[in-house]
């Protein structure tokens, strides 16, 4: 009997845990409904919400003298500029920005002339006017404009951000960038607090863009020289990394390299500076080493400056400009560049002039090289690339050079001057004579019979040749090491983040590393 009644026990204790089980995935399939039968927030909800957040972050980031975090309202602009509509911008405006400034009202009407941003592209618009069959007509709820209400008066930091929303959206649309964004900087320019320095510093950067596309960026460079050295003295670290790089880039707009190389030696790049921004710096010092003949250290500037840029679409014409610059670099170094940098989807086809002036190098052919540059003057003379090709032209006669003397053990002048596409047999025995010279070839000119005899050329595994490569990947990989250990991050001892969960936290950091991947995009557009 004991038994009999045990095993009811158990049949009974099995029975309840399987009704549990049920009532356990009943109330998880009814959970998914409910997150099925949820309707996706409308694009307008969605970005009143975002602002309704960042202006609380300002307001506590005010009230504490916390500047950190203004910074990363700002790389949070990215994702607000594709969604910003012009009635929450007059909204902003009109709420957050004194009445007593003179320039409210014309910001307003700037604010009022534009168009509404496009809908993000995973938000499906659907025609309220045409109800699918069997659907039946539901009127759509009016999302108010409605911002969180904070004691007045309000804080600065709110009149900036409205006020640099709304320049965002003029510079996309190129609608009176120049003005709003001259007004907004003297605006910004009367404070001196630590949690605006953020705002001004991008208020200077979409000034700089708007003087460049109007060919008036010498007006601006006392300016800007002058905003550095406030950055310095303010100790502000994303200032003097921006304002030094849109120094450079004034300088280098009217070929002024020796003034920019003056003042990269008086200054110094932060360390703890933004991505982006560095890559920027390793562009423009390529730059000037490219036109000052140290090719070597240019080609090593651009190659970092390509693999610090990022890697999403909006980084796509810095990359391309970087690689143009170190194609030309790298074959002024005797180098030819990889297949694979002409081969990549994105890049392809504007690459493809280069990758013909880098076939007519390779093969040492002088009439293709001239071809070439004849073809695509207008575009060399755009990317500013035309004085460093013309450069390669005695590259091109080294190259034929060379294989001619592997060809031939004597060849004659005129013979030469015929392959290497040269006018004359003096002209073929003034670039011999100049190859022999500088160690391109080992031959010796006869002038009596007026040909050139190659001499038996030597093993370049007994030079010094082979440690000279080996020491430079050596240097390349120990720089690489200390660049990633400098660029390493700790989190804050005073955040406290006890209380998150792990979910929350892998949260939390994705959508910081997100915020300033962003943030280097944005950076990427000038």
């Amino acid at each position: 009997m004991p038994e009999e009644e045990k095993a009811k026990k158990d049949v009974e204790m099995k029975d309840a845990s399987m009704d549990k089980v049920k009532e356990g995935d009943k109330k998880e399939e009814d959970k998914k409904k409910e997150k099925k039968e949820e309707k996706p927030k409308e694009p307008k909800q969605l970005l009143l919400e975002l602002i309704a957040s960042n202006l609380r972050t300002i307001h506590a980031a005010s009230a504490a003298g916390d500047a950190r975090v203004i910074g990363r309202i700002v790389r949070s602009f990215a994702n607000l500029r594709r969604t910003l509509s012009q009635e929450v911008l007059v909204a902003l405006l009109e709420e957050f920005v004194d009445a007593g400034r003179p320039f409210k009202a014309t910001f307003i009407e700037y604010a009022k002339k534009l168009e509404d941003a496009a809908p993000p592209k995973d938000v499906v618009m659907e025609d309220a006017a045409a109800p699918k069959e069997g659907e039946a007509v539901v009127e759509k709820k009016k999302i108010e404009t409605k911002f969180p209400q904070f004691a007045k008066p309000y804080p600065p930091e709110f009149e900036a951000y409205a006020l640099l929303l709304v320049l965002i959206r003029l510079t996309d649309k190129k609608l009176h960038e120049k003005e709003a964004a001259t007004t907004l900087v003297t605006y910004l320019k009367t404070f001196n607090r630590r949690t605006i320095d953020f705002f001004a510093t991008r208020a200077y950067f979409y000034m700089s863009m708007a003087y460049e596309r109007c060919g008036e960026l010498d007006q601006i460079r006392a300016e800007l020289i002058a905003a550095y050295r406030t950055a310095c003295l303010r100790h502000d670290v994303v200032g003097q990394a921006t304002f030094l790089n849109l120094v450079l880039r004034n300088y280098l707009a009217y070929n002024l390299y020796e003034q920019a190389l003056k003042f990269v030696q008086k200054t110094t790049f932060p360390e703890s500076r933004p991505n982006a921004q560095y890559a920027r710096y390793l562009f423009y010092l390529g730059q000037i080493k490219a036109v000052q003949l140290e090719y070597s250290d240019s080609h090593s500037k651009l190659m970092q400056a390509i693999r610090k840029a990022p890697q999403s679409c909006a980084g796509l014409g810095f990359k391309l400009s970087a690689y143009k610059l170190a194609i030309i670099v790298e074959l002024l170094t005797g180098g030819v560049p990889d297949r694979s940098t002409f081969m990549q989807k994105e890049l392809r086809v504007q690459l493809r002039p280069y990758y013909a002036i880098t076939q007519a190098v390779r093969s040492g052919d002088l009439n293709a090289f001239k071809v070439v540059i004849e073809t695509h003057t207008a575009l060399f003379k755009a990317d500013k690339t035309l004085t460093l090709i013309n450069r390669l032209r005695y590259n091109v006669i080294k190259t034929g050079l060379r294989s001619i003397n592997l060809s031939y053990s004597r060849i004659s002048l005129a013979d030469m001057s015929t392959k290497l596409g040269l006018e004359s047999e003096q002209d073929a025995a003034g670039v011999v004579a100049k190859a022999i010279v500088d160690g391109v070839i080992d031959a010796t000119i006869d002038y009596d019979s007026k040909s050139v005899s190659s001499q038996q050329k030597h093993d370049i595994y007994t030079s010094c040749e082979p440690q000279k490569a080996f020491h430079k990947r050596i240097s390349f990989c120990l720089q690489m090491h200390n660049d990633t250990v400098k660029a390493m991050a700790y989190p804050d001892e005073n955040d406290n983040k006890e209380e998150e969960t792990p979910e929350q936290r892998r949260e939390r950091e994705k959508g910081l590393l997100d915020s300033i991947e962003d943030d280097d995009d944005d950076d990427m557009l000038l």
